[in-house]
Formats: structure tokens, sequence, C-alpha cells
């Protein structure tokens, strides 16, 4: 992390969630059974949103509950209920929205510990911590020890009454390690061919993953080049000797294939208000998703391409999904790639971060959905107002949508 970054790091408070009111009783949230997973659930009357025990990860969620036509963005894998027995842990409830530390794959020991895919966090149980309502704000705040690099991450999701959004913050307490870190939300994906359009604000540049990310002799397929650098996402080169680049603004595509990528965001001073965005327009569903971060935190967006390219157990064939994971990683290397020197940190993009025991580090978030005018094709601009942001689409349309976007500076809701 370099020296300008730090202020935000240190300076982000867990105040919003004594403010929300969130210490609570078991009995002050739902549980229930979603997708064959045990799950916390908390709702408002535009969000209803479940998150599983184990791996704390969100899904199914449903926005714009009031509207008449509600929105269910997230992909839940198919193979929930069919009693797997899987490894790693993640792929046990995979859905959703979760969080990953360390992020990536983590194939090699770290400082002379294995770590599993996407962290202890994304497939390990979580507890219990409080749940309640404040104003207009309704938190639920889980916990979870981790043992491997021993430390707590406290982790609370709002929702406000009138908004489309959640809301989330992991504090990162009593650590001391270099790790990657990363929301690792996933969207599922109709089944006509480019039918869902992803923007995303300024990059510096792109990368297809530089090592082999699909490999044959695991039945996986992919289409990419190796570490192929792109300026745009309409022009990622592909493995094929003299094939014309691939359009990454457009899924599904490239049925059979399963390939990885990833964007680095332009630096904080260089975008409105200081923040990063994704997002996904579904044609077919009319809806838009969306995500908002500090690139100073999370400065690049992995793609995770599945198009019916993995063979083997649990996949099968079967899969057609794509993440759009928000990270401070190289790509999807994770640890000890990530923490040493490597060509995207060579480039003065950070890829890992120093968590210490005498501060906690905290990752505010933000995701939404909401119902797109006739016409809305994929966004093109993204205008900042006062408590509301305008998604302004390549046709002109427009979807102007509240949402309290300086949480994911300030870690605050009013």
């Amino acid at each position: 992390m370099n020296r300008k970054s730090a202020p935000r790091w240190a300076g982000l408070a867990l105040g919003f969630y004594l403010a929300a009111g969130a210490a609570g009783t078991q009995e002050s949230v739902k549980t229930t059974v979603e997708a064959s997973q045990p799950c916390w659930v908390i709702e408002n009357g535009a969000v209803r949103l479940a998150v599983a025990k184990l791996g704390a990860q969100m899904g199914p969620v449903t926005f714009a509950r009031d509207s008449g036509k509600p929105i269910e963005p997230y992909y839940i894998s198919p193979w929930q209920g069919q009693g797997l027995k899987l490894d790693p842990p993640v792929l046990v409830p995979l859905r959703g929205d979760f969080f990953c530390m360390p992020f990536g794959s983590n194939a090699a020991p770290y400082e002379g510990k294995t770590l599993p895919p996407h962290g202890e966090p994304a497939g390990s149980p979580w507890t219990f911590v409080g749940s309640g309502r404040s104003g207009a704000v309704t938190s639920l705040t889980l916990g979870l020890q981790t043992t491997i690099f021993p430390g707590k991450i406290i982790k609370t999701i709002s929702l406000v009454d009138g908004q489309n959004i959640v809301y989330s913050q992991e504090s990162l307490e009593g650590f001391s390690f270099k790790t990657t870190i990363g929301h690792h939300a996933i969207l599922a994906v109709p089944e006509k061919e480019g039918s869902l359009r992803i923007a995303t604000s300024a990059i510096r540049f792109g990368l297809t993953s530089p090592f082999l990310f699909s490999d044959p002799k695991n039945r996986e397929y992919q289409s990419f080049a190796i570490g192929g650098r792109f300026d745009s996402l309409e022009r990622v080169p592909l493995a094929w000797k003299d094939a014309a680049p691939a359009d990454c603004t457009s899924f599904p595509a490239r049925t059979g294939f399963a390939d990885l990528l990833g964007v680095f965001s332009k630096p904080a001073e260089s975008l409105p208000h200081g923040l990063a965005w994704t997002t996904a327009v579904n044609q077919d569903g009319g809806y838009l998703w969306f995500s908002m971060r500090d690139p100073l935190v999370l400065p690049t967006t992995v793609f995770w391409i599945e198009n019916h390219g993995r063979h083997g157990v649990p996949w099968n064939g079967r899969n057609r999904c794509l993440g759009l994971e928000d990270i401070c990683g190289c790509l999807n290397e994770g640890l000890p790639l990530s923490a040493q020197p490597n060509l995207v940190n060579a480039q003065g993009i950070p890829t890992a971060v120093d968590l210490r025991p005498d501060r906690p580090t905290r990752i505010n978030y933000i995701q939404g959905a909401v119902p797109i005018p006739a016409g809305f094709v994929m966004v093109k601009d993204v205008e900042f107002g006062d408590g509301v942001v305008t998604f302004v689409s390549v046709t002109g349309k427009k979807v102007t949508v509240p949402v309290n976007f300086e949480f994911v500076r300030t870690g605050k809701l009013s």
C-alpha cells in the first residue's frame, strides 16, 4: 500500500454499525434454509437478503421486491442439495457475493502455511454477532475468528429503506500479515448471447491471466491468450492465431470455455468522487446491477467467465455465470505471488495489503440492482448527485438511484 492510500485505511470507522443499532439478539433476525444452506435473513420493503452461515456467502438476494417485478441478479451454484463432498470449502455454498482473504487460488504455501482458495472466510462457519434496526437502517453483523493467520473479521451488512442497495463492511482486526483481499460477486447470466452488457469506470489497462487458467488435463478449456494485455474490454486477445479480439462487454459468449481477466482502475484522483464502479445490464431481465468501491482499497476487477467450460466435478459442464470481483491482488493468483514483486505491482498497482494488529483495516463496499427503462442498453457514464447516482446508457436513457455513495469512504450511513 502506498503512502497516499494510508489515511483512508486508517480513518474508516465502524461507527455505522453502532449507529445502526446492529447489536441485538438471535431472535431479531430470521433464520431459514435457502438453496440448501442454513442462512440468516434480513429485509426491508425494497430488499430481501439471505446470508449463508457457511462462508457468509450472500444469496439469494431480491431487489425491487416492492416494484411488481423483483430482481434476483446473483448466481446460485447448481449442485446445491445434491449431497456432493466438495473441496475446497468455498465451493460448498457457492453463490452471490462473499469476502475473500486471501483472495485467489493460493496454490503454494505462504510463510510456511497452506491457505485454501479464497481463504478461510469464504468457506468457514460464521457466527451471529447482532442484528437490529435504527431509523431507516436494518443491519446484520457476523463474526469469524481465523486460525491459519489468527485474527478476527467483523462483517456488517446493512439495508436502507427505499434503496435497492446492499452496504457491507468487513473490519479486519488483530491480523499481522500481508494478504490479498476481495469481494467475489457472481452474477447469473441469461441464455441469450450478448444480452448481459458490462461497463466499468475508467481503467489503466487490462490483462488476461498470466498463467494457464483452464487446464485441458482437468477437462477445462479457455479461449483467452495467456498474459494478453489490452486497453479496452472490447478488444481482449484470444488464444488462436489471427483471431479477432473478444468483446468482453458482452455476455454470454464463447460457449464451452472458462476464462479470466483483470482490469485495473485509474487512480482515484482521476475518477468522479474518487470512486470506481462496475455495471452489468441484463437486457432480458430488465435490470441494472452495479458495485462501487474505493480504488485505493480495491484497485482491480477480476472477470471470472464461466460458460460451460469446466467438465470435472462439480461443474460437469453445466455452469454459466460471471464473476465481477473487486479485489487487491495479482488477478487470481493469491499468495505468495501477490505479496512478491509481480507484473501488476511493477506498474504501481497494489496487489496486497499489509494488515497490522495495532489498527483495524476496513473494506466498505456497495452493491445494488434496479429496473431499467426500455432501450437502456449498457452504461456509458455515471453521474453523482446529492444522495443519488444516475446511470447513463449509451442510448441516452437514464436511471437515477438513491444511494449513500459516501459510505465507500466513510463507512457510515446517515
